[in-house]
């Protein structure tokens, strides 16, 4: 083997006699975070009636080992063995087979999923204890597919021709946290009402109580989501909604009325005028009283991009989109604008997908949500410890990109006595970053009490 140094080509001998070196080292982050926010103590006390045996592993501790691993770019359970082969820094970890038991018990005994849920939402209020609470929540929901190369139950065609699940996700984007997901078969319906429900339910049960009642919560949602069902479930629950509405015929003929003088620039996300698109309300152009008082219907029309192909329902080279809403702003431009913000979803399920999302791993649908509850987990590991400990861009770096940058950094593990110190690289050029992160989250105050 050979390698360049200072310019010049150098044999390299490799042998096999190091002592204390540890990959993945940057990982211990997220098992740190888990531990500061009280995420692992509040797994093993909602989980520790599944314990087997007293010297068995803690089940609370192998779900939080498993969240860890699906952050650090892990897709099935045998992907323990990264940590579990570096004991000296991650501890003693559960066995593929130990690991697959918790998780079935997890998907068999009645009330554990819900437990492992109310852990998920105790670490969130101490993240937002430490962090900060949003000033106000925007719940994302949409689904996505998932496809299954082998037979697994509820996997099934979808509307795509392919084959496989067709999860419904909730996520708030100021936070950028996951709140609720339920896994569903590959032929679910996009616009089922009681799935939409049902994820907004358990979105819901993840915000802190004590900020529930205070906080203007703001739902949205693609075109699958006008449905009465959606909307009235909003306005019981005090929550407003935007929701992608369809171009109906009645729609079309209420655009084709508008005069041109009454279109407004549409807005770009800095709040400059947008140079191609412009926004105009036709509320009172078109029937909406089915649906809850005060709803408004905004239009958006652009030039769709040069080569796109345009569709009947685009009128004079224009491209057309609507959304039904219940915000009171006036800013029509800057209700359209925030419901343009709903594509931020598309990247959190993207990063889900390289965090576990991509492939349910079992044969038996309980236990494939369980792995869905443990997905999200995941998820927010990575962008609590983001926020905690991490700046610039690696407090917003998608997961291929932390990894290596941080998470998969090798060091050397020294042990003095009873310290141990972790040697980083010192030309890598994150060392310094993740040096910081680790020193941040050691800062952190204790919880009160």
């Amino acid at each position: 083997m050979r390698v360049i140094r200072d310019g010049r080509s150098v044999t390299v001998d490799v042998t096999s006699d190091g002592a204390g070196l540890v990959s993945h080292a940057g990982t211990a982050l997220l098992a740190q975070v888990a531990g500061e926010l009280g995420l692992t103590r509040a797994l093993s006390l909602g989980l520790a009636g599944l314990k087997a045996r007293r010297r068995g592993h803690d089940p609370g501790r192998v779900i939080r080992d498993l969240a860890v691993m699906l952050a650090d770019g892990g897709e099935c359970v045998s992907d323990l063995g990264a940590q579990r082969d570096q004991e000296g820094l991650f501890g003693p970890i559960a066995s593929d087979s130990t690991a697959f038991r918790v998780i079935d018990r997890v998907a068999s005994e009645p009330g554990s999923l819900e437990e492992l849920r109310l852990a998920h939402a105790r670490a969130r209020e101490r993240f937002w204890e430490l962090h900060g609470a949003p000033e106000r929540l925007t719940i994302d929901v949409d689904a996505t597919l998932i496809t299954a190369h082998s037979e697994k139950e509820k996997a099934a065609g979808n509307y795509k021709h392919g084959y496989g699940f067709h999860p419904l996700m909730s996520y708030a984007d100021e936070t950028r946290e996951a709140l609720g997901g339920l896994l569903r078969a590959g032929n679910a319906g996009s616009n089922t009402v009681a799935d939409h429900r049902t994820v907004l339910d358990r979105a819901l049960e993840q915000i802190p109580a004590k900020h529930i009642e205070d906080l203007q919560i703001l739902v949205r949602a693609d075109t699958a989501g006008a449905t009465h069902g959606l909307t009235d479930y909003c306005r019981e629950h005090n929550m407003r909604f935007s929701v992608g509405y369809e171009l109906t015929e009645q729609v079309r003929s209420a655009i084709l009325q508008i005069p041109e003088d009454a279109w407004v620039s549409a807005l770009d996300q800095d709040g400059s005028e947008r140079k191609n698109g412009q926004v105009c309300e036709i509320t009172d152009r078109v029937d909406l009283s089915s649906w809850p008082e005060r709803s408004r219907l905004i239009v958006r029309r652009e030039r769709p991009h040069p080569g796109a192909q345009l569709s009947f329902t685009d009128q004079d080279g224009y491209r057309f989109q609507a959304i039904l809403t219940d915000q009171p702003d006036e800013n029509i431009a800057v209700l359209e604008c925030r419901h343009r913000q709903h594509a931020h979803v598309e990247d959190r399920i993207r990063d889900d997908k390289d965090t576990g999302l991509s492939k349910f791993p079992f044969k038996e649908f309980a236990l494939n949500e369980v792995w869905l509850e443990i997905v999200m987990l995941a998820h927010d590991l990575i962008v609590w410890t983001q926020a905690l400990a991490l700046t610039g861009e690696l407090a917003k770096a998608e997961p291929k990109r932390l990894r290596y940058q941080l998470l998969h950094v090798a060091g050397r593990l020294a042990f003095s006595g009873r310290r141990c110190k972790l040697h980083l690289q010192d030309t890598w050029p994150w060392a310094a970053e993740l040096r910081g992160a680790f020193q941040k989250l050691r800062a952190l105050p204790a919880p009160a009490g």
